[in-house]
């Protein structure tokens, strides 16, 4: 109850801010006012899950930005998560070499900037990558080259059938495309957020007292099965709040990719600012919608790690 009155006192002084900047603005003959986002947007958006055109309100761009932004942080944010996992567990095995490689991976990749690491993902595709005309297949009908990622997809216009890419002169025609921006978007979120996850995990697991692994393994356990039925369950508790933490920091790092031109929430945004000159109002949806999924992100992990608070005290 604390916390809602609170939310309900900042949505209220948000609101009363906002009001007087407003009306500030109009006082001195500055256009204010939301109701830019029911004009004709005038731009194109590159790419994104919704049908979208120029003619279409301003209001369908920010929808399109935010989706693309959801589009690329929910599939970093699995990948991050599993690599975390398979790096962390890398740092407590008892080989050496695997051991001495994954504290390499992470203490360099955490010490790098991530608008670095973006950059060097996004030339590496762009610029080492050979042309459409003689992409690269590592695996059966799939193509990879400087203009992305294609892979097989189901076409149930008709009969369901396997789109398959095929190389057509110059270009790649069919299947389903991800751009080099997309990509090196999801590569540089989820290689660095990993190696964060991965410290958590391992700190997680270090946290399991010694003597509950080794009665386990009395019982005549497997390594895995004490992984699975004792490590992790009591680890999830002290991995759970951090982890949260991460995955709120890759949805916000994810604005980021307006350094490559992929086409999300702040790409479109800017965009707008410059189309219709209502940079408060743009800024104001930015924050909202940031606002939004980091509330809903928290909700989400608070609920889980209730849950994996009750099962632990039982």
């Amino acid at each position: 109850m604390p916390q809602i009155l609170l939310l309900c006192l900042l949505a209220l002084l948000l609101g009363w801010l906002g009001h007087n900047v407003l009306e500030h603005m109009r006082e001195r003959g500055i256009r204010a006012g939301f109701d830019f986002l029911l004009d004709p947007a005038g731009f194109e958006i590159g790419e994104g899950l919704l049908a979208y055109d120029a003619s279409q309100p301003m209001w369908r761009a920010f929808l399109t930005g935010s989706l693309n932004t959801l589009r690329v942080a929910l599939p970093a944010i699995f990948l991050a998560t599993l690599l975390g996992v398979l790096i962390g567990l890398g740092r407590l095995a008892e080989h050496p070499l695997l051991r001495r490689l994954c504290g390499a991976l992470v203490e360099t990749l955490r010490n790098i900037p991530l608008l670095l690491q973006l950059l060097i993902c996004y030339f590496a595709l762009t610029g080492l990558l050979p042309e459409a005309s003689n992409a690269l297949a590592p695996l059966p009908s799939v193509l990879i080259s400087k203009s992305g990622l294609f892979l097989p997809a189901l076409d149930c216009s008709a009969a369901c059938t396997l789109d398959l890419p095929l190389t057509e002169g110059f270009g790649i025609s069919g299947g389903w495309s991800l751009s080099p921006e997309f990509l090196a978007v999801l590569i540089a979120l989820s290689l660095y957020s990993a190696v964060f996850i991965a410290e958590i995990v391992r700190g997680g697991i270090q946290s399991v007292a010694r003597g509950q692994i080794d009665a386990a393994r009395a019982l005549g356990m497997r390594p895995l099965q004490v992984l699975r039925e004792v490590v992790f369950p009591l680890a999830l508790r002290a991995i759970v709040p951090p982890l949260g933490n991460q995955y709120l920091n890759l949805i916000k790092n994810s604005s980021l990719a307006v350094a490559v031109g992929y086409p999300e929430l702040v790409s479109v945004a800017n965009t707008s600012l410059n189309q219709t000159g209502r940079a408060f109002e743009c800024i104001v949806i930015v924050m909202a919608v940031y606002l939004t999924l980091s509330l809903i992100t928290a909700a989400l992990v608070n609920l889980y790690n209730a849950r994996v608070a009750l099962r632990g005290t039982r």
